[in-house]
């Protein structure tokens, strides 16, 4: 029987990228794999790593990339390894190897990966993890390791943990058993308890470079006219995962379609902002909706940089140049910042307590409106 118990199935995208368990390849983030890598070779790992960034710069197919690794090993640091000696500074593994068959399957032994769930009742992902899939980490690392060497727990969305889940995780940090290893992902570590952060190594990984983000890009979706690549590598702010899923609902013109509520100089026009928030909350529209809520953010985050400072360079869409000039003079910069933080959490409200889409969307697009007045 497995001791790998995945807490949830998060829906495949619909690139054609692999899954981060999965994923053999890792870009732009050469220097963290080197320096885990002399950490696991000098024997001074540390029980516990907080993975952070923001998402889909590649966190979780580090964590699983490192996790292979550590599993592959079965020994103290400086055991040998099982495909061979190399002086190369990464962590990568054969693909046909059976660790990483087995990771890729989720059916490692000494691998126990933790995530949101998937809810049947609402026929999505909870909206965070809770203190049963915390939980059972502790009863996981009670366990002797199945392959003798060490056991990985990969908790995936660290930051979306309840209260009660934090603290459960809390205690396992206090008192971590031998050769156990805890990779925590999260793209908003503030949101952790200070506590866990200071029982964590942190390895804040940054942006991946547009170039980078371009060659994948074109290399899970070869298809896009160079036109619109060029838009949406510029839009992703060095994310491979934001670009594959603005790629994935159009989102360039979705992008678009919110400039341009906030461009006219009377005002958003309601009857046109109530047809785009219909447009989102149709039953196959769960991308569009996710692609607008994370634009929104974006588009807040840069209003406060224009606040701060001339607008500067606008990228591809002039559309985004106007807008950034016509709102950003509006409210400092402290107010698009804080602005951002209250949508933010209203589209968190919503998820959590099952409300209405619909009316989140109009109070976003109203609330930087009135910001804008």
């Amino acid at each position: 029987m497995s001791r790998t118990r995945e807490t949830g199935s998060r829906p495949e995208p619909a690139s054609l990228a692999p899954p981060p368990r999965t994923n053999p390849d890792l870009a732009g983030h050469e220097a963290a794999e080197a320096e885990l890598r002399r950490l696991f070779d000098s024997g001074r790992m540390p029980h516990a790593l907080l993975l952070s960034g923001p998402r889909g710069i590649g966190k979780a197919t580090l964590a699983f990339r490192l996790a292979r690794f550590v599993l592959g090993r079965g020994g103290e640091g400086m055991a040998p390894s099982l495909f061979g000696e190399d002086s190369a500074s990464g962590l990568a593994i054969p693909p046909d190897s059976g660790v990483f068959r087995r990771v890729a399957s989720g059916g490692h032994a000494d691998l126990l990966t933790v995530e949101r769930a998937y809810d049947p009742r609402r026929r999505r992902l909870r909206s965070e993890i809770v203190v049963d899939d915390t939980r059972e980490i502790g009863a996981f690392l009670r366990l002797t390791p199945a392959e003798g060497g060490w056991r990985v727990v990969v908790v995936d969305g660290a930051d979306e943990m309840n209260r009660n889940a934090a603290n459960a995780l809390l205690k396992i940090l206090e008192e971590p058993p031998r050769r156990a290893l805890l990779l925590l992902v999260a793209h908003s570590p503030g949101r952790l308890l200070p506590t866990i952060r200071s029982r964590c190594r942190r390895f804040p990984l940054a942006p991946m470079p547009a170039a980078i983000v371009g060659q994948l890009l074109g290399r899970y979706r070869p298809e896009l006219e160079p036109q619109t690549a060029a838009a949406v590598t510029a839009l992703a702010e060095g994310s491979i995962g934001r670009a594959l899923d603005l790629a994935a609902a159009d989102g360039v013109e979705l992008y678009r379609a919110v400039l341009g509520l906030l461009s006219r100089e009377r005002g958003i026009d309601p009857a046109a902002l109530h047809a785009f928030a219909d447009r989102l909350v149709r039953p196959e529209a769960e991308d569009a909706y996710r692609v607008v809520e994370a634009s929104i953010g974006q588009l807040l985050a840069r209003l406060a940089i224009a606040a701060a400072q001339a607008p500067g360079e606008t990228g591809t869409l002039p559309e985004q140049g106007a807008v950034l000039r016509r709102l950003g003079s509006r409210a400092p910069a402290a107010r698009w910042a804080a602005l951002r933080g209250e949508i933010e959490e209203s589209f968190a409200r919503t998820d959590a307590l099952n409300l209405d889409r619909k009316q989140t969307i109009l109070g976003a697009f109203f609330a930087i409106e009135r910001a804008a007045g």
